[in-house]
């Protein structure tokens, strides 16, 4: 049988690290396998979701190279949940509940406050027909719960190991609103079943909920798919992570020039035991790629390290990756090979390139400090005409030297900063002969 997974976001807001993580996971133990990976959007909230959502989370997977074999919309998929809902009606296992979401709330803080769990206490089920009646006269409409067995459910996590939920701690879930909205629990299951999903890899927040899923398949018929329930990522400070958590959405990070391969080299490894290393293909990953590394306690995500494993990425792509940037901004041809050469020591993101290509073209845009004024007329005055040669900065700092005295920092410095704008950059002997424009101070 061949794997099939897939990724099910809700097209309600953007897509960030966390919910790309659990994507890519599930897109790595299809491939490696050579199944097939299945796009499922969730969009049973007619309300809240936006076609503007739906393109921006294709956009974010097609910019990190996850290439869906199918797309499935829920929004087409309600007749299949009604019947589904038909049928757990008629044996039973679906009763209506007419509490206001104040009146739960009520329920569940006395349960709190009297130390025990927050689980529904089935009063729903005690209405006699003429109560349900005189509701349903007084205009109310019902949610509808599925009737638990209380006992316990056990499977065998690929990344948790054997866990047991005992059901009599967990309310009956909702399946369906009072506006007559399909929730999570009824649709997906209906959708594993019909697409043949084997695999159901997602955050450790989903463990209660994969274990009533496992009764529901079991009433319906079905046989259960492995899950897999890897660790939720926090910022630093150890607060979770949400869609509109804008620094970290992955539109944003589309837009912020930091590599595609870097946010998969991380995520791949993050949460495991495996170092994190840069990777330049799903084809490297696959051979390294097993949930068996992960746990599923709480990781921690650093957006810094985007930026190092960024830099490392392209410092070590070929130039045949590089060579669109670079026509784009408009190196010559002829220059490709020593401008990389020369940028890709000093850059972190792809939007560095531009700017050390008009360093080249235009000059330095930051001036020296004043007191390194008469010091640089000086060098500059013993500075040879162009063209300049990877030699020409070392014969000229050694002029330099000569005739003022000066060595080391007080010597380099200056004039790095005169020619560059800045005290740190790429290497003096390689940008010398691409510089275009020598500043006059």
């Amino acid at each position: 049988m061949k794997i099939q997974t897939r990724f099910a976001p809700s097209p309600t807001g953007y897509l960030h690290v966390g919910n790309i993580r659990t994507a890519l996971f599930n897109y790595l133990i299809a491939k490696k396998g050579g199944g097939k990976f299945l796009l499922r959007i969730d969009d049973t909230d007619l309300e809240r979701s936006n076609q503007e959502y739906e393109d921006e989370i294709k956009r974010d997977l097609e910019w990190l190279g996850i290439e869906w074999d199918k797309v499935e919309k829920q929004s087409r998929r309600f007749d299949r949940y009604q019947l589904t809902l038909e049928k757990l009606r008629k044996e039973g296992k679906l009763y209506p509940c007419y509490e206001t979401t104040n009146e739960l709330e009520l329920k569940r803080k006395k349960l709190l406050s009297m130390g025990k769990p927050p689980v529904y206490d089935r009063s729903a089920l005690k209405l006699s027909n003429e109560m349900i009646s005189n509701l349903k006269i007084e205009g109310k409409e019902p949610y509808w719960r599925f009737l638990l067995d209380h006992h316990k459910v056990q499977w065998e996590d690929k990344i948790i190991g054997n866990i047991s939920v005992d059901l009599a701690s967990v309310s009956d879930p909702v399946l369906v609103r009072q506006d007559g909205q399909f929730l999570y629990t009824i649709a997906s299951v209906c959708d594993d079943i019909d697409f043949g999903i084997t695999h159901v890899i997602r955050g450790s927040d989903h463990v209660t909920n994969t274990a009533t899923q496992i009764q529901l398949l079991g009433m319906i018929g079905s046989s259960v798919p492995t899950y897999g329930h890897h660790s939720l990522l926090t910022g630093l400070s150890g607060s979770n992570l949400s869609k509109r958590f804008g620094s970290l959405a992955i539109r944003d990070l589309r837009s912020s020039g930091i590599e595609p391969m870097a946010l998969v080299s991380i995520l791949s490894a993050l949460g495991s035991s495996k170092p994190i290393k840069v990777f330049h293909s799903y084809e490297e990953i696959y051979h390294e790629f097993s949930l068996d590394y992960f746990s599923s306690a709480p990781t921690k995500f650093d957006p810094d390290l985007l930026y190092v494993i960024s830099k490392k990425v392209l410092y070590s792509i070929s130039l045949n990756e590089v060579e669109k940037d670079l026509r784009k901004i408009g190196v010559p041809e002829d220059k490709f090979l020593p401008f990389w050469e020369m940028a890709k020591d000093s850059i972190e993101t792809r939007k560095d390139i531009k700017k050390i290509w008009n360093l080249c073209i235009k000059g330095p845009s930051l001036m020296i400090k004043d007191e390194d004024k008469p010091f640089v007329r000086t060098a500059l005055k013993l500075l040879p005409p162009p063209p300049y040669t990877e030699t020409s900065w070392k014969n000229w700092t050694d002029i330099v030297s000569k005739n003022t005295g000066r060595k080391g920092r007080s010597l380099f410095m200056p004039l790095r900063e005169a020619l560059t704008g800045k005290s740190v950059g790429p290497d003096m002997s390689k940008l010398m002969p691409l510089l275009q424009k020598i500043p006059s101070y």
